[in-house]
């Protein structure tokens, strides 16, 4: 729908998602359709990227092999369990590239189906289908890819570990990854013992392999760009086709209408976003919802464009003091890419 001057609001927006379409979007992201193994660029100076692809490799070879089972008499096979790997380290160190490199390696190893997911899409999995069916649809899986392992909600914590537990015992190989905080590098795999500690069920298929190196986002990218004033984002929001123009409190509060599993299909179609009167936020549940819409933004490659207050500093000090701070930084690293490729 389009408003006044011929633009597209997001506002204007209302989509539905069906449990078919949860199912059909448990691949990569856009962005990452087209990655290999061949196509991960280590760092020279990270020897720990070249290894992660080593040890990616291999997960995939022995995920094939559980899932094959073994030889019992008569010909039949015993399903053996599933293997975990965790890919730990900070922001930009292109874990999610080896992450979607694994899918495509097992998805097309003639093995069985592959699910990717982010944290927040199996947890919303689990709720559409039940605990049991969930289990059920995804027990022939070659694999679950994990992106994102979240551990600051203690229930789906649970939940998705019970779910995992289940999966692993049918042959099913898990991979996931998760953020260290910049800060906490070099502490002895901190994130790595938090995740195998709140999955405690799991953690003994676990290989943990530990990813260094800076974010590459930021390798080329200047500081946050002084922003363009509201009628110059408006006027060039005019001239692009498939563009959205929304005011920044209104978005924020349409956002707050949906699900979040609702935010890939409200931004299909979409070729760029423009946004008006950004500023720091201070509700942490309206904070936690601009996160979710800027990863499916980030994951689709939608280039942003704001005007207001500059996108690093829309997640204040005391949010980012608390126990939500790996996803404000991961927010706002993305953020700063997407403006970058929105020429600001």
């Amino acid at each position: 729908m389009s408003g006044a001057n011929g633009v597209d609001h997001l506002t204007d927006r209302h989509p539905k998602v069906t449990p078919e379409r949860l199912v059909e979007a448990l691949v990569p992201p856009p962005t990452f359709a087209d990655v290999s193994f061949d196509s991960y660029r280590p760092d020279p100076a990270e020897p720990t990227q070249t290894a992660a692809v080593s040890s990616c490799r291999a997960f995939c070879d022995e995920a094939v092999q559980r899932r094959a089972g073994k030889k019992k008499l008569f010909g039949k096979r015993e399903v053996l369990p599933g293997v975990g790997l965790y890919l730990d380290g900070g922001f930009g160190v292109g874990k999610t590239h080896l992450l979607a490199s694994t899918y495509y390696t097992l998805a097309g190893a003639n093995a069985g189906p592959a699910a990717f997911a982010t944290f927040g899409e199996l947890t919303q999995l689990a709720g559409v289908f039940g605990f049991v069916e969930c289990i059920d649809l995804l027990a022939d899986y070659v694999v679950v890819c994990i992106d994102e392992f979240e551990l600051d909600d203690p229930g789906n914590t649970t939940l998705i570990s019970r779910l995992l537990s289940a999966l692993v015992e049918r042959g099913v190989s898990i991979a996931a990854t998760s953020n260290t905080l910049p800060e906490q590098l070099g502490e002895g795999r901190f994130a790595a013992q938090d995740f195998l500690r709140e999955i405690n069920t799991l953690a003994a298929i676990f290989t943990t392999v530990r990813i260094e190196g800076p974010d590459y986002r930021h390798r080329d990218l200047p500081p946050a760009p002084v922003p363009p004033s509201d009628d110059e984002v408006r006027a060039e929001a005019a001239d692009r086709a498939g563009a959205t123009l929304d005011d920044f409190d209104a978005l924020c509060a349409h956002l707050a209408t949906m699900h979040p599993s609702r935010y890939q299909a409200l931004i299909d179609g979409v070729t760029e976003v423009f946004i008006t009167g950004v500023h720091r936020l201070d509700d942490q549940s309206v904070a936690l919802r601009l996160v979710a819409l800027t990863d499916r933004l980030y994951d689709a490659g939608i280039p942003v464009v704001a005007s207001g207050a500059k996108l690093d500093t829309v997640f204040g000090e005391e949010m980012l003091a608390g126990g939500f701070r790996k996803k404000y930084l991961r927010a706002t690293s993305r953020l700063l890419a997407l403006t970058a490729a929105g020429g600001h």
